[in-house]
């Protein structure tokens, strides 16, 4: 399929969106490359630059992504974020219900604010005809 803009020469295809299994294995791969560089720049600690990277992360994956696959992806993103950039060593840690919950819905948040746009329906242009006499 094919979509163009009233008044743009050009045509451009509607870009696929990545199903949900295979939106929180990029994720996941993602997420661990991630970690890798934050742990070249010495940043995998419990801080603002990982989280905001992970963030970051998941506006990236959810741009490709169906809204379906935000919650697989915010999950994604909580597990690297929680694992290798809080509390390191690749080890789960718990800081309370509270704080591991807002991690998760600000990574959710992300990836489906960032995928809705897309999904929502496409307009079609109409060309109607203008009737100049007011005649019924």
């Amino acid at each position: 399929m094919y979509t163009a803009r009233p008044g743009a020469g050009r045509f451009r295809p509607v870009p696929e969106r990545l199903p949900v299994g295979t939106s929180g294995t990029v994720a996941l791969l993602a997420g661990g490359l991630l970690a890798l560089g934050l742990g070249g720049l010495g940043e995998l600690h419990s801080g603002g630059l990982a989280f905001v990277a992970y963030v970051a992360l998941c506006g990236l994956v959810g741009g490709f992504s169906r809204p379906r696959a935000a919650p697989v992806v915010g999950l994604a993103a909580w597990l690297c974020c929680n694992a290798f950039a809080e509390h390191r060593h690749a080890e789960l840690g718990w800081s309370g219900p509270w704080p591991e919950s807002a991690h998760y819905a600000v990574f959710t948040a992300t990836a489906l604010l960032v995928a809705l746009p897309a999904a929502l329906p496409r307009r079609t242009v109409r060309v109607s005809t203008l009737r100049l006499d007011h005649r019924p």
